[in-house]
């Protein structure tokens, strides 16, 4: 039959809608992502740039996560603002090193099984009175493949942080991903936000290492 119309499926303007918000003003985005991803992402042709090595991801990791951020950082470098090896255990020295940066942030750590997982936050880690961040933010595990856990929509705690403890995704009192003050013990539960699971091997984990990559 001639004269057949063909449908085209136009990529999503969600991703690219979420992108241009940025800051504590402008919360949320107006269309959650599906969650959780685990299956592989289009191939990069371009891998991103560190300025150094991680002493947390190893080069498929970094591959694979590079796959799932958002298309404004992609080609960026990836700039190690901390490390605990190298700033010690403190998340009062997290936010200081995070000063007078504003673009996304990587927040990857291993704990004491050895398992890798993390966050990525639409906006620099700082110290806040409410939770802030965009739809752009996710949680994310190696076990050992990598699940990517996108926001739902059901809420918009993204991150929040205080003096004693860094928090990502909530619901009824549990945190997808919280870190205490000396960035030694932290805790993982599923939350509504990014419908996670827990990101560790248990519930309550001991970190060994962490690091604040920011990509802009």
């Amino acid at each position: 039959m001639k004269g057949r119309w063909r449908y085209t499926r136009l990529p999503s303007q969600v991703e690219d809608a979420l992108s241009a918000e940025e800051g504590e003003e402008e919360e949320g985005g107006t269309a959650p992502a599906a969650a959780p991803v685990s299956a592989p992402a289009p191939e990069d042709p371009v891998g991103p740039q560190l300025a150094e090595a991680s002493q947390v991801l190893g080069a498929s990791e970094i591959k694979q996560l590079s796959l799932h951020l958002p298309p404004r950082v992609t080609g960026h470098p990836w700039s190690l603002a901390f490390c605990t090896s190298r700033d010690g255990f403190s998340l009062r020295s997290l936010y200081r090193q995070m000063e007078g940066h504003s673009g996304p942030v990587l927040l990857v750590l291993r704990d004491q099984d050895g398992q890798m997982f993390g966050a990525f936050s639409s906006s620099a880690i700082r110290l806040s009175k409410g939770f802030y961040g965009t739809g752009e933010t996710f949680l994310f595990s190696f076990s050992p493949q990598l699940k990517v856990f996108k926001w739902t929509g059901s809420n918009s705690f993204f991150v929040k942080g205080d003096l004693d403890s860094l928090m990502m995704g909530s619901s009824s009192g549990q945190f997808g991903l919280w870190l205490d003050g000396d960035l030694y013990h932290g805790g993982s539960h599923p939350c509504a936000t990014f419908n996670n699971e827990v990101l560790a091997r248990q519930e309550q984990f001991c970190i060994k290492e962490l690091e604040a990559w920011v990509l802009s």
